[in-house]
């Protein structure tokens, strides 16, 4: 059976505007207990960044997160911290409008390797004041936030 292709026009207009809402995603700074902060490296760009992603249909935030570093960056999550901000700029991710919640997170030491390894190519633990920069989506900002203990949003 063949689909007319008014059929695929009416589809693709309505995903535009279905679509065209910001994604709730969150992010942590996983740090491990001494003091190094876990930061993944993207297969797309190339950029070290923090783990995260976009919350799952009925996920929680804090199941989200949790979710996140354990595929992202094969950690566990030993206890989630503060809040450090919330990022909301369009132009901070070419792939989507997303609404970024980013918590402190203690976590162990990596012991998977990452479940997706076209996104996240490594995973490695650097010490506070060695951070590789630029991080991928402009987390630098975020970064300094956490250093300096303030909790921001844009």
């Amino acid at each position: 059976m063949r689909i007319p292709r008014a059929v695929f026009g009416l589809v693709r207009e309505a995903t535009r505007h279905l679509l065209r809402r910001p994604v709730v995603a969150v992010a942590a700074i996983p740090t491990l207990a001494d003091g190094r902060w876990v930061l993944v490296r993207r297969g797309d760009t190339g950029e070290w960044t923090l783990p995260g992603g976009t919350l799952d249909w009925g996920e929680t935030l804090r199941d989200g997160i949790r979710r996140e570093l354990a595929e992202e960056a094969g950690v566990d999550t030993l206890s989630l911290g503060r809040l450090v901000g919330v990022i909301s700029r369009p132009d901070r991710d070419p792939r989507m409008h997303g609404v970024t919640i980013v918590v402190e997170a203690s976590v162990s030491e990596p012991r998977r390797p990452p479940m997706n390894p076209l996104e996240i190519v490594d995973v490695r633990a650097f010490a506070k004041d060695a951070l590789p920069s630029p991080l991928a989506f402009g987390f630098d900002d975020v970064v300094a936030w956490a250093r300096g203990g303030l909790t921001e949003w844009e």
